[in-house]
């Protein structure tokens, strides 16, 4: 390293450790973070995040003055990895100690996981914080975050709307609602015969010329790393194919499978109403006038 003495001390003592290694060595120390980057992934498709306190202790100013790199390398104990395994964190402070001095927790979760951790640090501080209430914690789960990684659109029509019950398993897969938008003219929904919840069934029509309707739906972005697993919760007659909306996009989508919508099967056409909370406002009891 040239100009030693034309930067800050304790920078130069990091970059000056470079000069331990030679490329070879560097190569080498790229390989071994790329396999534990590969074991870190695998512990999270068995853990939704990983909780582990912020620091070990709480060091002076005069501690870090006098032997900055080793106290701050301390202080990162638990929480160093996250950037080297391209993990993502959030610090969420906790209840004071007893001596007054700060504690707290950091939640960890794989490349994208921001908004499952903004929510869950959320409630956390819900739960300590009387600056923080439950509907903040709410206002948050209810405006995700981008979401930082591959992702698929998915078009939601039936059960899992805003609102509807099994809208959780979408969130669960950390997904993000887009925008409430209608299929291409070229749609028919019924409501399914025998399914818990009751859920509806979208066909294409054959003709797209005629018979056809523009059928509400939700787009949700769904991580890729979680949408196989999402896919294979999805029960016959359902399954997950490929529809055109009203602007001409093709995304993943909810249909259904046309043996449930023969004429002995029992589902209701309710094309009609053009969407399924539509045909639900419709069959809830009516308040008296």
């Amino acid at each position: 390293m040239t100009h030693h003495h034309d930067i800050d001390t304790t920078v130069a003592k990091v970059i000056g450790q470079a000069e331990r290694f030679d490329a070879a060595a560097a190569f080498d120390g790229q390989y071994a973070l790329a396999r534990l980057a590969r074991q870190a992934a695998a512990l999270f498709e068995h853990a939704d995040v990983l909780i582990v306190p912020t620091t070990p202790t709480h060091p002076t100013i005069a501690d870090v003055q006098a032997n900055p790199v080793e106290v701050n390398s301390r202080l990162g104990v638990y929480t160093n990895f996250v950037n080297l395994l391209d993990l993502c964190a959030l610090a969420v402070p906790g209840v004071p100690r007893a001596d007054g001095l700060p504690a707290g927790v950091t939640l960890i979760g794989p490349s994208g996981a921001d908004q499952q951790l903004a929510v869950l640090g959320a409630r956390i501080q819900a739960l300590f914080s009387e600056a923080v209430e439950q509907r903040d914690a709410d206002a948050i789960a209810s405006q995700p975050l981008p979401i930082q990684e591959p992702v698929v659109m998915l078009a939601v029509v039936g059960a899992h709307l805003r609102g509807e019950p099994l809208n959780w398993q979408l969130l669960q897969a950390g997904a993000r609602f887009v925008e409430a938008t209608t299929t291409a003219p070229y749609y028919r929904l019924y409501a399914l015969a025998g399914t818990l919840p009751p859920k509806p069934g979208l066909v294409r029509r054959t003709d797209d010329a005629a018979g056809g309707e523009a059928i509400a739906i939700e787009l949700w972005e769904v991580p890729l790393r979680t949408f196989g697993a999402f896919v294979a919760a999805v029960p016959a007659p359902l399954a997950i194919g490929t529809l055109e909306t009203i602007d001409g996009r093709s995304v993943k989508g909810f249909v259904c499978e046309p043996s449930a919508i023969a004429h002995d099967a029992g589902a209701l056409d309710i094309t009609a109403y053009g969407g399924w909370r539509a045909y639900l406002a419709h069959r809830a009891p009516q308040p008296n006038a």
